[in-house]
């Protein structure tokens, strides 16, 4: 039935894309429906200043899954054929364990001399959780690459369910409980282990090839572009997204970062859920596509055209009702989230067109090129912050660097309307 509605909403009956984008989205919806409303308790259960520590907890393991994979999760759906991608998934699960095994002795040692820097000292030893995480979070993306690859989309649907529904419930009982601290970050590395669990329990009926150590050295040089631009690009738009976390927080109050926090997690969460069901799923058809030399333009433009059909609307709504709404559902002491959800409207409507095309810079080899836009969004946004602690104002920070995060990504969807424009124009 999910998957019938949101096909018939995309109105693109028959498509393949619709089909396996409603069935990726499906399981998706569930678990962000189930996320989403777990906040209706832990808004109750937990401060704002609580949320305000979880996403800077959060924040630092954005950037290091980069690190820790090297974004070589991708190359496992761009890989030739199935050896050379089970050879890339394989050299990056070794890869993702030792980083994280090294990440982990040296938070032990800065957290048992008491050396952990800035706002990770006030994690204290909820610290010790992010390199768990990390190792959790990077095989799960590889994993999903493995899965994606043979479009088997009920088993990432699955996992997603799982991390959701098992860390929604382990965070209202940890709350229940009164681990104030402790219990957002537990809860989310609890279900992501629970989410890993799925992949790894169906894992064998991929029937993967074995793979020699120089096959899986080999496939690692093979796609040495991602660790050289795709992951850098990576890190740094994993930096520049944290930083309001990373940076304002030291400058004002935690109860404004935790307002922001929410009004970041409750309206990017719908929109990251279409963003990487599209992505995933064009991702594989239009890699496919270039490699048999056929056009792509028009899966992008229908695909997109019906995000648009839902998106604008929702947009409009939600700039006309965001405090009221925000108001009731999680109650007076979050007052303000509204204002911060407007801030953030344009630059959610510009994600939706501009995000789900992304892989477009792989599968042409632009990743150098596409690198250039995320170190001018960085700058960008580090000015941006930098005038709202000038001026003392969290609101001002938010605005301007929501304002100049939508101006880039405008920029980088012309840009991918010209790759693909010259590509379909080569003679083949």
């Amino acid at each position: 039935m999910i998957v019938e509605r949101l096909r018939n909403m995309l109105n693109l009956k028959g498509d393949g894309v619709a089909r396996e984008a409603a069935t990726l989205m499906g399981g998706n919806v569930v678990a962000q429906a189930i996320a989403m409303l777990a906040y209706l308790v832990l808004t109750r259960l937990y401060t704002p200043e609580d949320f305000a520590l979880f996403n800077i907890f959060y924040s630092y393991i954005e950037v290091l899954i980069i690190v820790s994979t090297c974004k070589y999760e991708l190359a496992v759906v761009a890989a030739k054929d199935t050896a050379e991608s089970t050879a890339v998934a394989r050299f990056a699960l070794r890869m993702n364990g030792w980083i994280s095994v090294v990440l982990l002795t040296v938070a032990l040692v800065l957290y048992l001399t008491h050396s952990l820097p800035g706002d990770y000292a006030e994690l204290g030893a909820v610290a010790l959780l992010v390199p768990p995480m990390v190792w959790l979070c990077g095989s799960s993306r590889i994993y999903a690459g493995l899965y994606n690859r043979v479009r088997r989309y009920r088993e990432m649907a699955a996992s997603e369910m799982t991390n959701a529904g098992t860390g929604a419930g382990l965070k209202i009982l940890f709350g229940l409980l009164g681990m104030k601290q402790v219990g957002l970050p537990l809860g989310t590395v609890l279900g992501q282990g629970a989410a890993n669990l799925v992949y790894r329990l169906r894992m064998r009926t991929l029937q993967l090839p074995v793979s020699t150590r120089a096959q899986r050295r080999a496939a690692a040089w093979e796609y040495k572009n991602y660790p050289l631009y795709v992951a850098p690009k990576e890190f740094i738009n994993s930096l520049s997204a944290g930083l309001p976390f990373l940076w304002l927080a030291f400058y004002f109050d935690k109860a404004e970062v935790g307002l922001f926090g929410l009004a970041l997690t409750m309206t990017f969460r719908p929109a990251n859920l279409l963003n990487s069901a599209l992505e995933s799923v064009l991702y594989a058809r239009a890699a496919e596509g270039v490699r048999e030399g056929k056009p792509i333009s028009r899966l992008l433009c229908r695909t997109l055209l019906a995000v648009n059909a839902v998106a604008v609307p929702v947009c409009v709504v939600g700039w006309l009702a965001a405090e009221p709404v925000f108001t009731f559902l999680f109650g007076s002491e979050w007052e303000g989230c509204g204002v911060y959800v407007q801030a953030l409207l344009p630059w959610i409507w510009l994600s939706l067109n501009a995000t789900p095309l992304t892989f477009l810079s792989l599968i042409f080899n632009k990743q150098r090129t596409e690198f250039l836009f995320y170190i001018g969004l960085l700058a960008l946004r580090a000015g941006a912050i930098a005038v709202g602690i000038h001026v003392g104002s969290f609101l001002t920070a938010v605005r301007l660097y929501a304002g100049v995060s939508a101006l880039t990504l405008l920029a980088l969807a012309a840009w991918y309307a010209a790759l693909v424009r010259r590509y379909e124009r080569t003679p083949r």
